[in-house]
């Protein structure tokens, strides 16, 4: 990961999507570097620090801020991924002004008060602490720990309960300082409102955000797993299991990425694809089966998601692996193909029929890299997938001999039948379900 500084920072970008059908204005001002820059160490701090602003805004306390706010008919919230800190929400259009000046406090004006931060802290320790206790949210947050490996993926946007107390006031403060300057300011906005309105209340909060350098941090492509590899994360007393299986996937630059998307399709995208029908439907393992291809800056990987009572756990994982063999191998068919094709065109209505889903799109393609035009033309280009190019996707990029396969399980109970299931099985490693570190490695 290097970092560079910019040195003249361009003026920020205005993305808008004007709707009259209800007197609602949607707002996102966005700073397009994440958790990525949390400094070594420090997990969380990103993070904290928007939401230190978001509750100090104008020097006001919490309660204050929120009263502001809901005085205008409005919301506004703070979310930091990897890629980006975004504070958004929506107001009544009357209240546009007003609205405009909360935000303004927010991002260029906030007291980040140390009381605050202490509380913020306090909150934060205990969010994690209670995302203990849902299995779902543990096995996704040692897959990516796992899958990234040293990665900033990797990086839990939210820190961990080791990194989050060693946070510190003062750090905040510079981290704000460091983080928040007008050159990686990028501006959305929906609803009742015009261009010319959206530039003018753009400008006006980009004059307040400090001007200067502003922190690039250019991430390499990550390294995803080589060989099969089992993680156990080893939770007591679990009668259901909790099962993520992944592989390198694509990113929407590669010029397969939409012929991949509409053979995931088939394969689990939907209520009726392959793994809900052969999970669900015949065997009743699972409640759902899916398999999901995200992006980001960089590639991300396919996972696929099931969790089946502990019994079934060792073949359901087993059959996992076999599917994911035979779609590779033999792809899918041209009937499967053109339903694919068909169901995602017709759904596709449910991902453009609001202003504020139109304009994501459109920050989506700015914040994430993607290609020019890509959401516009994404009907014509599913359209275009072909039997051969579907099938080659699939065959080049997903390999089934290179899986992470991260199980939250009671070890004791189901970890030899899942290590015996697991054809060519590299590399085992349990770890403590509220741990850090592994405590065991079996090679």
């Amino acid at each position: 990961m290097n970092q560079t500084i910019q040195a003249n920072p361009p003026e920020p970008r205005v993305l808008v999507e004007t709707s009259r059908a209800v007197p609602l204005v949607t707002l996102s001002v966005t700073f397009t570097q994440g958790s990525v820059l949390d400094p070594e160490g420090l997990l969380g701090l990103t993070r904290l620090t928007g939401r230190l602003m978001r509750r100090t805004g104008g020097g006001l306390s919490a309660d204050q801020i929120d009263t502001r706010i809901d005085t205008l008919g409005a919301s506004l919230g703070v979310d930091v991924t990897h890629s980006a800190i975004s504070f958004q929400g929506t107001c009544i259009s009357r209240s546009i002004e007003g609205y405009v000046d909360v935000v303004k406090d927010v991002v260029a004006k906030a007291s980040l008060s140390e009381h605050e931060f202490n509380k913020l802290k306090s909150e934060s320790q205990a969010e994690l602490l209670s995302m203990l206790d849902s299995d779902q949210s543990v096995a996704r947050h040692w897959f990516r720990r796992e899958m990234f490996a040293d990665h900033p993926y990797g990086r839990p946007t939210g820190g961990t309960l080791v990194s989050v107390p060693k946070l510190q006031h003062g750090a905040a403060v510079e981290h704000a300082k460091r983080t928040i300057r007008r050159g990686n300011l990028l501006f959305a906005f929906a609803g009742d409102i015009n261009p010319e309105q959206a530039q003018r209340f753009a400008a006006d909060i980009a004059a307040v955000v400090p001007s200067g350098a502003s922190p690039e941090v250019e991430i390499d492509e990550p390294r995803f797993v080589s060989g099969r590899q089992l993680v156990v994360v080893d939770k007591p007393d679990r009668t259901q299991t909790q099962i993520l299986i992944g592989t390198r996937g694509s990113h929407p630059k590669d010029a397969d990425h939409t012929a991949l998307h509409v053979a995931n399709t088939v394969f689990g995208g939907t209520f009726t694809s392959r793994l809900m029908h052969e999970v669900r439907s015949k065997r009743g393992w699972s409640y759902g089966a899916s398999s999901h291809l995200a992006y980001d800056r960089r590639r991300q990987p396919l996972s696929i998601l099931t969790f089946p009572k502990a019994e079934d756990a060792a073949p359901c994982i087993e059959l996992q692996i076999q599917l994911l063999e035979q779609w590779c191998e033999a792809g899918i068919t041209q009937t499967e193909l053109d339903w694919a094709k068909n169901y995602l065109i017709r759904s596709h209505a449910f991902s453009v029929d609001t202003a504020s889903k139109r304009v994501s799109q459109k920050l989506d393609e700015v914040l994430y890299d993607l290609p020019k035009g890509y959401h516009e033309e994404y009907l014509a280009n599913v359209q275009a997938v072909t039997l051969e190019q579907a099938n080659q996707a699939v065959a080049e990029r997903i390999s089934p001999k290179d899986l992470l396969i991260v199980v939250v399980c009671t070890e004791k109970l189901v970890g030899a039948q899942l290590q015996a299931i697991v054809p060519n099985l590299e590399h085992y490693k349990v770890i403590p379900f509220n741990g850090e570190v592994q405590t065991e490695t079996k090679t």
